[in-house]
């Protein structure tokens, strides 16, 4: 089993410590560094080159949403999750235009933490659930984007790509998502692949945030998120991602 290798970064030592505990209590993850900042998690990964970046955003020195900037363009390997008490739009839209692929609050489950790790890994993106429906509407109304963003227009999908983007849009996993169009998981993970291709995403969040900007999925109350991974939001009637 490969070995997912974390850096840790935050101000606060019990946070470090706590985090440290649950993670290297997991078969087949191990931290590899704690930083007590921004500044010192940027050097530490440039150095050791972990998989996987759990990152406060409030921390002296550096803040988090530059040190996440300078990890992912300078190691594109590297995956960071934003882990931080700030549920609001403006710091979790800045954490992913900066280059994260999942935002999580401090009080998420360990094991739903532990969970975010792994998807990340794997190529996925986490968001957690009380953030992602005000994180979509704020998209969609234009408010803490970029510029023109809420009126982007994306390459079209094949209709096969916009039925896993519908399912995507659910939250589910690619295993949920190969029993509902009864195909393989490889099958699904495939077409996940050229959709990220097609608009130049990085990963899953991405997609989501890049197809709500584009006027393409809609979005549910907050009672219907599913949980840490999910954004349980229904897409409206289309065939394909054609703006």
């Amino acid at each position: 089993m490969e070995t997912v290798r974390v850096l840790i970064a935050d101000d606060e030592t019990l946070v470090r410590r706590a985090l440290s505990v649950f993670i290297e209590g997991e078969a087949g993850m191990t931290v590899v560094a704690v930083a007590a900042d921004g500044a010192e998690a940027v050097a530490m990964a440039a150095e050791i080159h972990p998989d996987v970046v759990l990152m406060d955003l409030q921390m002296p020195r550096m803040g988090g949403i530059e040190a996440i900037r300078r990890i992912t363009a300078d190691l594109s390997g590297a995956r960071v999750i934003a882990l931080t008490t700030f549920g609001t739009m403006e710091p979790v839209l800045a954490a992913l235009n900066a280059g994260a692929s999942g935002y999580l609050l401090k009080d998420t489950d360990p094991e739903d933490i532990i969970s975010a790790i792994r998807e990340i890994h794997a190529g996925g993106g986490v968001l957690s659930p009380r953030v992602t429906e005000r994180l979509l509407s704020s998209i969609h109304e234009g408010k803490g984007v970029d510029a023109g963003a809420a009126a982007i227009t994306l390459p079209e999908l094949s209709d096969r790509e916009s039925e896993v983007l519908t399912e995507l849009a659910h939250g589910r996993s690619n295993i949920e998502i190969a029993a509902a169009l009864h195909l393989s998981p490889g099958t699904i993970k495939g077409y996940l692949s050229s959709i990220m291709a097609k608009w130049d995403a990085r990963d899953r969040v991405q997609v989501l945030v890049l197809a709500a900007r584009a006027g393409l999925i809609g979005f549910a109350p907050l009672s219907t998120l599913r949980g840490a991974a999910g954004c349980g939001i229904p897409p409206r009637p289309t065939r394909s991602a054609r703006p």
